[in-house]
């Protein structure tokens, strides 16, 4: 007897978005992205050195990808588009964007992550850390060794 499929079951393909975590989902959608897969995939798309000067910002549901480039990167985009956009329909098998806007500006730069805060140390480490540089006989060196003494053992755990 043939399996039947319940309509709440998927086969075969399934959209981008249902593998995505929620936050990163939202994100996206914030962003304007119909397609999320051309902010992952961008590299790949254009290559990564055109990549490294220029970053998708939105792909609307008109069909328009706007694109941000640094400096020189905008006339070659330019001169690009017809290629980016074949390489797009290519990509995702349809054409997902059929003009592209370029802007004028300098990407945005990841944000480098937070270091923690280094742990307070103990009265003994303290003391020791003092007892060391106090032997040395210039202020300023004996302050300055003092502090590096500090940060080092606090960020050594």
């Amino acid at each position: 007897m043939p399996r039947t499929v319940r309509s709440n079951e998927r086969r075969g393909a399934r959209r981008v978005a249902v593998a995505l975590p929620p936050d990163l989902v939202r994100a996206f959608r914030a962003r304007g992205f119909v397609v999320s897969a051309v902010l992952n995939e961008w590299d790949s798309i254009v290559g990564a050195d055109l990549a490294g000067r220029c970053v998708p910002e939105s792909l609307g549901r008109d069909g328009t990808l706007r694109v941000r480039a640094e400096g020189a990167a905008a006339p070659e985009l330019q001169h690009l588009a017809p290629t980016i956009l074949e390489r797009l329909a290519t990509f995702f098998g349809y054409r997902a964007a059929t003009r592209l806007v370029i802007l004028h500006g300098s990407r945005p730069r990841p944000k480098a992550p937070r270091r923690p805060a280094p742990r307070p140390l103990t009265a003994a480490e303290s003391a020791h850390i003092a007892a060391r540089a106090a032997a040395i006989d210039d202020p300023d060196l004996a302050a300055a060794l003092e502090r590096l003494g500090r940060s080092i053992a606090a960020a050594g755990s």
